[in-house]
Order: C-alpha cells, then sequence, then structure tokens
C-alpha cells in the first residue's frame, strides 16, 4: 500500500503542506513507488525554526525529571511501532528483516532509553577553583540525516538534543522519509510540548541548505557524506554557528599473524557488508598478515558465497540492494574501476548473477588492492571488501593510517595486550578488539574527514550543551 504524507510536523501539530510536486519514495527491490512525502521549502524551514525557537526558553526551563518522563513517553509510543519500523526500513531502504528488526529498529531503541536516563541524571556542575562550572542546552537543532540507518541517526540527534535542553528541526532523507513519519507520529502521541521537535521533509539544496545556513539555528548536527558535511561547515562558518559532523569512513580490519582467523574473516566479512555495505563503519578494508593471506582470501570467499541476495522480507535474504539506482551504478562502477587499477577478484564482481528485477550489487571481495588505490581510499558504501597483505604489526598501521578518513576500525590478535598496543596507534574514533561488541553508551566519531565532535553517551549529550563558567 502507497504511503502518502501530505504534511509536515510544525508547532506540535501536523501541518498540511503548500503545494509543489511530491517527492515520490521507491522500494529498491521492485523498484515501485511506494509513497510520496512533501518537498519543502525556505519558507517551511523558517516556520520550522521560528516554532523550536518559541519553544526553547520553556524547553531550557524544564526540570530534568520532567524532559526525561518526556522521552520514556516516547520511547513507549516508538517501542510499540517496532514492528512497523521494522517493515518500512526494510520496504524502503532494503534492510533484511531480521537485520530492520534487530539493528535498525532495536539500537535507536537502545540510544532512546539510555538518554532517558541521561536527563535524568545530567552531569552535574563542576567546581574549579572560585568558577561554578555549568552546562546549558546551545539552544535550536538543525538535524540533517541520512538514509542508510534512517530511525538510528535521527534517535542519535534528536534524544541528546531534548534531554540537554535544546529544541530541533529535523530533515530526513527525501530516500528514506517515511520511518522519519512514524517516528513523528510517536512523538505526537507522547505529547511533548509543541515546537520542541518539528520536522520538515525535502532536498538537501533546499530544506538542507536552508536549515544549515539559518540565523536562528545555534548548532547543524549533521550525519552523510564527507562533501555535504564540508558544505554544511561553510554555511555554519559563515555566521559563526557550530557544527557536528558524522561523515565518511574507510574503516580496517587488521589481522595479526597470531589472529583467530577464521573469526577475524567471518566477522570482518558481516561487518563490511553489513547492511548492503552501506554503512559508514563498515570495515571494508582488510589488512591480513602476508603469511596467512592466502588462507585468509579462501575463508573470505567461502563467508562471501552465505550471502544470499534477495526479498528483504524473505528469511533466507541476507543482503538486500542498494537504495538507489544511482547508488547500485556507482558502486559498480568502483568495482570495475578496483579490478582495472591492478585488484583481483575473489568472489562477486560486476559479472555474478543478481535478481533482474531491483538495485543489486553482489558481495564482491578483491585482493591485491594497492593500499594508495581509490578502491582503498573512497567509500564506496556498497558490499565490496578491499583486502591487501601486511608485513608485520608496524605496516599494518601504517597502511590502517593511510586515509583521509578515522571513524573506526578493528584489531585481532591472540595476544590482547599486543591488541591494544596497535590499536592505541590507529588515527580513528573507535577501534574493535577481537570482535568486541558495539557500545550504544561510548561515544561515537572521527578523527580527519570522519567529522567533528562525537554521538552517544554523556559525549554525546555534552555535544548539545555550551559551558558556562560563574565566577564567585
Amino acid at each position: 500500500m502507497e504511503s502518502v504524507r501530505t504534511d509536515f510536523y510544525l508547532d506540535g501539530r501536523w501541518v498540511r503542506a503548500a503545494g509543489g510536486e511530491p517527492l515520490a519514495v521507491h522500494n529498491p527491490t521492485t523498484e515501485e513507488v511506494i509513497g510520496t512525502v512533501p518537498a519543502g521549502t525556505a519558507e517551511d524551514v523558517d516556520r520550522a525554526v521560528a516554532a523550536a525557537r518559541a519553544a526553547f526558553e520553556g524547553w531550557a526551563a524544564t526540570d530534568p525529571a520532567d524532559r526525561a518522563a518526556h522521552l520514556d513517553r516516547l520511547h513507549a509510543a516508538l517501542t510499540a511501532r517496532t514492528k512497523d519500523i521494522a517493515h518500512t526500513v526494510a520496504s524502503e531502504l532494503g534492510t533484511p528483516l531480521k537485520v530492520a528488526t534487530r539493528v535498525q529498529t532495536g539500537l535507536p531503541l537502545t540510544v532512546l532509553r539510555s538518554y532517558v536516563d541521561l536527563a535524568a541524571h545530567p552531569p552535574a556542575p563542576q567546581t574549579v577553583g572560585n568558577s561554578l562550572v555549568v552546562r546549558e542546552p546551545v539552544g535550536v537543532v538543525g538535524a540533517i540525516t541520512p538514509w542508510n540507518y534512517p530511525l538510528h541517526q535521527i534517535v542519535a540527534k534528536l534524544a541528546p538534543a531534548l534531554a540537554a535542553g535544546c529544541t530541533l528541526v529535523l530533515k530526513p532523507s527525501e530516500l528514506t522519509p517515511l520511518t522519519a513519519y512514524l517516528l513523528f507520529d510517536a512523538i505526537d502521541e507522547a505529547g511533548l510540548p509543541p515546537g520542541v521537535v518539528n520536522l520538515v521533509t525535502g532536498t538537501g539544496p533546499v530544506v538542507g541548505e536552508a536549515l544549515a545556513g539559518h540565523p536562528d539555528v545555534d548548532l547543524v548536527s549533521f550525519t552523510g557524506s564527507t562533501a555535504t558535511g564540508r558544505r554544511i561547515t561553510h554555511l555554519a562558518a559563515d555566521r559563526i554557528a557550530r557544527v557536528s559532523l558524522e561523515l565518511g569512513g574507510k574503516s580496517a580490519n587488521v589481522i595479526l599473524d597470531d589472529a583467530d582467523l577464521a573469526s577475524a574473516v567471518k566477522v570482518g566479512v558481516g561487518n563490511a557488508f553489513l547492511n548492503s555495505g552501506q554503512t559508514c563503519t563498515a570495515w571494508t578494508r582488510m589488512l591480513v598478515h602476508r603469511d596467512r593471506y592466502d588462507e585468509a582470501l579462501d575463508l573470505a570467499a567461502k563467508a562471501t558465497d552465505g550471502y544470499r541476495l534477495g526479498d528483504p522480507f524473505d528469511p533466507a535474504t541476507r543482503l538486500g540492494p542498494l537504495v538507489s539506482a544511482a547508488q547500485r551504478d556507482r558502486v559498480r562502477d568502483h568495482i570495475a574501476r578496483g579490478l582495472a587499477d591492478g585488484g583481483r577478484l575473489v568472489a562477486g564482481g560486476p559479472d555474478a548473477p543478481v535478481p533482474q528485477q531491483g538495485w543489486f550489487v553482489a558481495p564482491t571481495v578483491i585482493a591485491d588492492v594497492d593500499s594508495d588505490s581509490a578502491l582503498a581510499q573512497e567509500e564506496i558504501f556498497g558490499p565490496v571488501l578491499a583486502v591487501i597483505p601486511v608485513d608485520d604489526d608496524d605496516h599494518a598501521v601504517r597502511v590502517a593510517n593511510n586515509s583521509r578518513y578515522g571513524l573506526a576500525g578493528a584489531v585481532w590478535s591472540g595476544d590482547e595486550e599486543r591488541a591494544l598496543r596497535v590499536a592505541r596507534r590507529l588515527r580513528t574514533g573507535a577501534v574493535d578488539i577481537n570482535g568486541a561488541p558495539f557500545n550504544p553508551l561510548a561515544p561515537f566519531g572521527g578523527y580527519k574527514q570522519s567529522g567533528l565532535g562525537r554521538e552517544l553517551g554523556v559525549h554525546g549529550l555534552e555535544e548539545f550543551c555550551e559551558v558556562k563558567a560563574i565566577q564567585r
């Protein structure tokens, strides 16, 4: 059934959008239109920001326990929509339903729950000499979110912003906006005060630019490509506004010679192909000690064979399509270039069979990749794994750090202290040792061109605060 939304959420109520051509939302598995949302304008952004500005003083003054109670009600309303959210993500993004339920829906609910607690018990003021150092909400937040984790990326901004006492205007991706509407249905049910959260859908060049450059937006929080992050930074810099950026990645999975190779390769392939490779933290470069390189390639090929492409609603499917035809074509071009640059095809590739309908790319492993080549340097955002041989720990660190990105990574070794030493040398915001689980309370963000600032946990809360010193 097609989902037709004709409204924005402004000042605590659904407001019918003015005319204009609606934006079509496609199912990447069937290529059919499954919904439409309004194409917002700069004037719509003005109205949303004005509502958020008017609501700010009252929300900032709200007792922390009351803010926590509002977030708790939102958590309950969102939890009740778990099935609908997972099905919507599977339909508009193509994530297999099992992953859409566990990761795309379960993770943001976990994050939201963590901010219920942090809202109720914010970091205490500090005494430094004769100064009382306090944290206060930064103001109105403009949140611009991507399509690859459509609920999580919103909640990772909305929850800490509200917990800190900020108000917010959201522009979700126009490729996966239907999930955002489910969230705002829950927000409306939860009864958040008017103007505290507002929704305007539309394109980046129109709504995104208007929000990032708006004079009454105090902080722009953006997740997406490094190129767009650079543009947002320029817009904010013109008015000396703060930005928080979670951008691209080209993360290295460093497998040392004493690692449990079978586990390291299996988990590494799974990480690289999660969400069809459309994950900014994906370990898309596998660095393997030369003595175990051929064995690792055999294991990677066997693991890749188990990733069946297909309908996200089929329980046997492990990989869905890419989000759009343009994204599919872009990934295929990267594969062709990687092979032309001297890479050796191990699994998948441009001629591997894929479903005839839908924007699919076969999961692909390419060996003997030059660490300076485009395949090793560019964020591909598809199910493509580059495998690179290394000689020793120092060589592995040099290759891992040979990137303009620095978002995530991994180290595998039978000696945990050795793995820790290597992890400390990697210029990246997060490193997993021997497959350690993701921690939603730990700070998340990157070095270099992977961004500015941190999300999640108390560090994510502090991102939406100003610091004031009161001398007495």
